[in-house]
């Protein structure tokens, strides 16, 4: 309940797209290689500004 109101970082929202994308990903690799393909790219971009923001 006290996180009704707490925002969501940066890492959080770009973590939350990665999933969302690889999902995606997933679920084209089956039937469609070139979008899956197009997919994985953009996942892989978000993976790389996730891995910047990162705290070591």
């Amino acid at each position: 309940m006290f996180g009704l109101f707490k925002k969501t970082s940066e890492l959080e929202k770009l973590q939350k797209h990665y999933e969302k994308l690889m999902a995606d990903w997933h679920k084209l690799s089956t039937t469609n290689r070139a979008e899956s393909d197009k997919k994985y790219a953009e996942a892989q971009k978000i993976l790389d500004q996730i891995e910047v923001l990162k705290p070591e």
